[in-house]
């Protein structure tokens, strides 16, 4: 039996009137239908996927995506490949021409630049952007006061979950996310060399990596040819861009994000794409309690009830 990635095991439905042909379709109503998963992957499935969606163009995985994929959002910093994503969207038509909603999360300690851009964007693209806040807190004023001081110094695994993690999983269940397109790429160097195009992470959330086979000098070739906005930091020196407090320009052959938490060789991701993180243990390890306990709570009333 193959592994599953995401989804409940196949439940044969049984015989009555409303299911005569023994399959589910949309129009299904019956109750064993409507438990049917949204989206459902072996590992065999997607690493097939994978097989095929790395030889083609974003322009093409893109459209694969917007046919495929209900629930899907792009999750943007604005950074160059977002932007391309974002771009090559607005200029796909045609009868499935996508409606792709941004998630940009605020962490309120982006440059003044950033938030200048995301207004530009907004402009140009008639974008529908959802903004997430840390939660309870509208101002870097209302953070410092709630979390203390330069957190992201103090404990920077706790800033990462309260300033990005928490806003996007909260982002995820209000927007009811199914799937999210990303900017990452293999060519930024760290954790991302071995990205695929298509992942799953722990939470049944699909991760498209349109560009993740493009090189730097691919993107910046369409963003020039394009005239596509970009962050006014990138003439600055800056590549990767995230809160003021942790990127600075990257010099001349240094690795793209090189600028990130420059100094820490411990650290190259967020907690956003880093599920190892502390926190993110830690939440899960409760998630997996409380699932053992329900089913605990299951097989009693099943005994009591024998």
């Amino acid at each position: 039996m193959s592994s599953q990635i995401y989804g409940e095991p196949y439940v044969e439905a049984t015989n009555n009137s409303s299911n005569e042909s023994g399959y589910a379709s949309g129009a299904s109503s019956s109750s064993s239908q409507e438990s049917l998963p949204e989206i459902y992957f072996t590992k065999a499935h997607l690493k097939f996927l994978n097989s095929r969606l790395a030889k083609l163009e974003p322009q093409d995985i893109l459209q694969w995506c917007v046919t495929s994929l209900p629930g899907l959002y792009q999750s943007t910093a604005l950074g160059l490949t977002g932007l391309v994503t974002t771009d090559i969207l607005s200029k796909m038509d045609g009868p499935l021409k996508p409606s792709v909603d941004l998630i940009f999360l605020d962490t309120l300690h982006h440059f003044d630049e950033t938030l200048d851009l995301l207004n530009r964007v907004k402009k140009r693209y008639g974008a529908t952007v959802h903004v997430y806040k840390p939660e309870g807190c509208d101002t870097a004023d209302d953070f410092a006061a709630k979390h203390g001081q330069k957190l992201w110094e103090t404990n920077d695994e706790l800033y990462d979950w309260v300033a990005k993690v928490e806003p996007q999983n909260r982002a995820y269940a209000d927007l009811q996310v199914k799937a999210v397109l990303t900017g990452r790429r293999k060519s930024q160097g760290g954790k991302r060399g071995d990205l695929d195009i298509l992942e799953v992470d722990d939470n049944g959330v699909i991760k498209v990596n349109p560009l993740a086979n493009w090189s730097l000098a691919q993107v910046q070739e369409y963003i020039n040819a394009n005239n596509v906005p970009t962050n006014a930091l990138i003439e600055r020196g800056y590549k990767s861009i995230g809160d003021w407090h942790s990127t600075q320009p990257v010099a001349p052959g240094e690795d793209e994000r090189a600028g990130r938490w420059k100094g820490r060789t411990d650290k190259s991701e967020c907690g956003i794409h880093n599920p190892k993180s502390r926190y993110a243990q830690f939440l899960r390890q409760q998630q997996l309690q409380q699932d053992a306990q329900l089913s605990q709570a299951l097989q009693d009333m099943v005994v009591a009830d024998a």
